[in-house]
């Protein structure tokens, strides 16, 4: 005769490994830390150089501090003024934060040659998406002698009146140099305020460029 026992569970049932809670978890994504400037350029140091012309070396020995101050301490970018080849020379650091700083300085540096305020001029470090922008008034309409004396009368109007006017209305800086014109700003305003400067050069009246001036800078109002 048989047993009657019920066969052992031992053999009816088979143990399942256990499985450990780190496996079984979701592995976690690795997270890799951003990389420092000198990293990302292999080691290698970048250089910026910036041409002092004659007629700004004054200016600049003059208020060397407060370019030296925001460049060294607030953008961690070494500047330097080689008086032997009548240039700044700048160049990035280990600890600089960010590899755009030293192209923000470089355009920083070059928007004080070419004769914009200081004030204006810490924008650019400040903000992506202000440029300088430069053309002559010959690009515009070959003038000569007197033509191209009241060419740049109109530009500037009487005191400043008329630059200063342009310069509000579209939220840029804008300085003559004889018969070369830089402007400061973002991209829309750069245009609105170059096409306002050509129409003087062409010879438009003031009030005209006003009275456009004004329409353009209501349309740009409700569109941004």
């Amino acid at each position: 005769m048989g047993s009657s026992d019920p066969p052992s569970t031992h053999a009816a049932m088979e143990v399942e490994p256990s499985v450990p809670a780190s496996v079984s978890a979701t592995v976690a994504r690795p997270r890799f830390e951003a990389m420092k400037p000198h990293e990302m350029t292999e080691g290698k140091i970048e250089f910026r150089k910036v041409p002092v012309p004659v007629h700004r070396f004054s200016p600049l020995k003059k208020n060397w501090m407060e370019i030296y101050t925001p460049v060294y301490d607030q953008m961690k970018v070494d500047i330097r003024m080689n008086t032997k080849f009548r240039r700044v020379e700048l160049k990035t650091r280990p600890d600089t934060p960010d590899i755009g700083n030293l192209q923000k300085c470089a355009d920083f540096v070059h928007a004080f040659m070419l004769g914009f305020d200081i004030a204006d001029g810490l924008a650019l470090l400040r903000l992506d998406d202000l440029y300088v922008d430069s053309f002559e008034i010959k690009d515009v309409k070959t003038l000569r002698g007197e033509h191209l004396s009241r060419a740049i009368g109109r530009l500037s109007g009487k005191g400043g009146k008329t630059k200063f006017a342009i310069e509000n209305s579209t939220r840029t800086r804008i300085v003559i140099a004889d018969t070369k014109i830089h402007i400061l700003g973002s991209f829309v305003n750069i245009k609105v305020a170059r096409d306002s400067l050509c129409s003087l050069i062409l010879g438009s009246p003031a009030g005209k460029v006003y009275s456009k001036l004004r329409s353009v800078t209501a349309r740009l109002a409700e569109k941004y």
